[in-house]
């Protein structure tokens, strides 16, 4: 072979070679791609499945009966309904508290309007420090100034709209008054008994009875039959499963 020939041949060689490892790196690129595509695939899918999981329900239809207690409690529930049994341990001035009922305030009205729930709030008032405390204090005795148990639960949700931060004076009685009359109260002394404060003493001592038999780590607590459902409760789709196996 002449030295023309061999040159001409170590270049198609070198050449192959050349277009071989263009090829393989060609390769592991569109695996690398494809690998990547499937992983965002699935974190998407994963993602999109999360946000299903936690997404608050939209309350449909007409809401079960509410009834006031005389000693504190309200409880929603269908004629007949008494178990399973959710209670709602909450205080208006819990940032907590408020957004369980964004995300699990609608399931619960569900549950009740099916008849698959008898819900019970408890307001409390859980802080000692000012102002969080006199907020607190000022919001749920106004609260027990509502007597009908509809508008009761219209300006229980009002008050968690309007929660003020913790490190500011908030719920002031003029707005205590135009959110009840925002939402429809029409009790005649509703305005005297939110100015005066009346029922500050009546919730001290619910607040104080309930916290210590019922030994609460804190707000917000839900409880199902008698057993905390913990982070349960601020995610729709398991409450809604927790409650629906306990009345199995």
């Amino acid at each position: 072979m002449s030295k023309r020939a061999r040159e001409a041949s170590a270049k198609a060689r070198a050449a192959a070679q050349r277009e071989a490892v263009r090829k393989q790196e060609q390769r592991k690129r569109t695996t690398m791609l494809t690998t990547i595509g499937v992983i965002v695939v699935v974190a998407g899918a994963v993602t999109w499945w999360s946000v299903r999981q936690s997404a608050s329900e939209e309350v449909t239809g007409a809401l079960a009966p509410v009834e006031i207690q005389p000693d504190g409690p309200v409880v929603m529930a269908r004629p007949g309904v008494t178990a399973p049994v959710v209670d709602v341990y909450e205080d208006y001035q819990c940032p907590a508290c408020k957004q369980l009922e964004l995300t699990s305030g609608s399931t619960l009205k569900n549950l009740a309007a099916e008849g698959k729930a008898k819900v019970v709030y408890h307001l409390l008032t859980i802080f000692k420090q000012e102002p969080t405390m006199s907020n607190s204090l000022r919001a749920a005795s106004a609260a027990r100034c509502v007597t009908d148990g509809a508008q009761w639960l219209k300006y229980h949700d009002r008050l968690y709209q309007e929660q003020p931060s913790e490190t500011s004076v908030g719920f002031g009685v003029d707005d205590l008054v135009r959110w009840g009359r925002d939402v429809g109260v029409t009790g005649a002394d509703f305005e005297s008994c939110v100015r005066d404060q009346k029922n500050v003493a009546a919730h001290q001592q619910y607040s104080a009875q309930v916290i210590a038999t019922q030994k609460l780590p804190g707000t917000p607590t839900v409880m199902l039959d008698g057993q905390s459902l913990g982070t349960t409760a601020f995610v729709p789709s398991a409450l809604r499963e927790a409650v629906l196996d306990a009345a199995k």
